[in-house]
């Protein structure tokens, strides 16, 4: 149950994918002046070396960030549109769509020196956007990442805004549904090292909805060769369709799913081809902000001639 360590592939195309539409909708939310809690029901360790013997082993970032942070020809560059942030220091792409730009910028902030050391994870890139009457809940239930998180949050002596929780996010995360403030984003991202976590995160939505109707609910999944792993977005739609609620479904692929063939014949699996974000209740501005990021993503990480991108909405 606890063989899965998101360190292995911290900045892989598949956290470019779920941290770009993070960061989008966090834009958009944080927009209003009314408090915003967040809810991470699988927040990991919150912080990863890229530099460290996790992420080296893997090398999944060289596909990944590492590859979007790499020197643009100066032929290329044209300014983008600037997206106006309080809290990072901007800089300029070549021709980067807005919504590419501002997750880049963001990893940046964790990179004072250049490169890219230190990748941030879904709770330290959030609580990075937060306001100080905004609130982070954080669950964890892996023992080592669960102390990890805590250690590496206490950095940030933010007090009271940030809650860890060395619990089972999807077993007791509504608690805190609907906050105080009737505002909330709730962030879903499992490993589905079991197959059961498909099950589970269509159960938790359903239970989340009925207690908190208009949250705005992000679900991350891989897509692979497993028959849940397509079913969950169809099953997410109706879910979705059935209590008149908006939603978004956005899916970056960067190579194909087929098995790959060695030098001596044997075959194996090409590791994670792509990856989805399925949002209930998402920001109005988030599809037409996500199309020109994803179009450019797609190319930029491209591993084959099967690389694709999908967005989709409804409601």
């Amino acid at each position: 149950m606890f063989s899965y360590r998101h360190a292995f592939h911290a900045g892989n195309h598949a956290d470019v994918l779920k941290h770009t539409v993070l960061i989008a909708t966090l834009d958009h939310l944080l927009e209003k002046e009314a408090a915003l809690t967040v809810v991470d029901t699988h927040a990991g360790a919150g912080l990863y070396r890229l530099d460290g013997d996790y992420a080296g082993t893997s090398g999944e970032a060289a596909e990944g960030i590492l590859r979007l942070l790499a020197p643009k020809p100066a032929a290329a560059v044209t300014p983008p549109a600037q997206v106006a942030t309080k809290k990072i220091a901007k800089s300029v792409d070549a021709a980067l769509a807005p919504a590419l730009q501002r997750y880049l910028d963001v990893v940046r902030a964790f990179n004072p020196n250049g490169g890219a050391r230190v990748y941030p994870g879904s709770p330290f890139i959030t609580q990075h956007l937060l306001r100080e009457h905004d609130k982070l809940k954080l669950f964890e239930l892996h023992p080592t990442d669960s102390r990890t998180l805590s250690a590496n949050i206490a950095q940030l002596e933010a007090g009271r805004q940030i809650a860890v929780l060395h619990e089972d996010g999807f077993g007791s995360a509504t608690k805190f549904l609907p906050p105080p403030s009737r505002r909330a984003l709730v962030l879903m991202d499992p490993s589905y090292e079991i197959k059961s976590d498909y099950a589970r995160v269509l159960d938790f939505t359903a239970e989340a909805l009925k207690r908190f109707a208009t949250g705005t609910y992000a679900i991350w999944y891989p897509i692979i060769p497993r028959p849940e792993a397509h079913d969950l977005p169809r099953r997410l739609k109706t879910m979705a369709t059935k209590a008149g609620k908006s939603w978004l479904h956005a899916t970056l692929t960067v190579k194909s799913s087929k098995l790959l063939t060695t030098d001596s014949g044997e075959t194996k699996r090409p590791g994670l081809p792509a990856s989805g974000m399925f949002l209930i209740n998402p920001p109005y501005t988030l599809k037409a902000l996500l199309q020109p990021a994803l179009e450019q993503t797609k190319d930029l990480l491209a591993q084959d001639r099967h690389a694709a991108f999908s967005l989709d909405s409804g409601g």
